[in-house]
C-alpha cells in the first residue's frame, strides 16, 4: 500500500532535485562557453600563431568537452520534472558522474540518490501517484 504523505513530500524532492540539475549543468554550460570565449580571445591578444593556434584548439577542447558533459544533466532534469519513467535511471547514473566534481557535484550526486533510490520515490515513478490535474477535477 503507498504511504501518499511520503509519496508527496518525496514528490516535491523530486522536483527539487531536476531543478538543481538544470541549474548545475546550465552552469557547466555557461563555463564551457566562457572557456572557449576566454582562451580563443587570449590567443589572439598574444598575436602569436601558434598560440592562437593551441589556446583555440585548448578552448574549443576543454568547452566542448564540458557542454558535451552538461547535456545528459539537463535532459535528467527537464525529465524528472515531467516525471518520464526513466528519468529517474537517468538521473541516478548523472548523480553519479556528478559525485567526481568536488564539493557540489559530490552533494548533488549523493541528494540524488537519496532522493531516486527512496521507496516513495519508486511510487511516484511507477504511476501510483494521482496527477495533479486529476485531483483538481475531482
Amino acid at each position: 500500500m503507498p504511504h501518499k504523505e511520503g509519496q508527496v513530500n518525496m514528490d516535491k524532492h523530486v522536483t527539487l532535485l531536476g531543478a538543481l540539475f538544470i541549474a548545475y549543468h546550465v552552469l557547466g554550460l555557461i563555463v564551457g562557453i566562457v572557456i572557449m570565449t576566454v582562451l580563443s580571445t587570449i590567443g589572439c591578444l598574444t598575436n602569436d600563431p601558434q598560440a592562437v593556434a593551441i589556446l583555440r584548439a585548448v578552448g574549443v577542447g576543454l568547452g566542448t568537452f564540458l557542454i558535451v558533459l552538461s547535456i545528459p544533466g539537463l535532459i535528467a532534469g527537464i525529465t524528472l520534472l515531467m516525471r518520464r519513467r526513466w528519468a529517474r535511471i537517468l538521473g541516478l547514473i548523472v548523480g553519479a558522474f556528478d559525485l567526481i566534481e568536488i564539493p557540489f557535484g559530490t552533494a548533488l550526486g549523493i541528494y540524488s540518490f537519496w532522493v531516486l533510490l527512496h521507496d516513495d520515490t519508486i511510487r511516484v515513478f511507477e504511476g501510483n501517484r494521482t496527477p495533479p490535474a486529476a485531483v483538481e477535477s475531482t
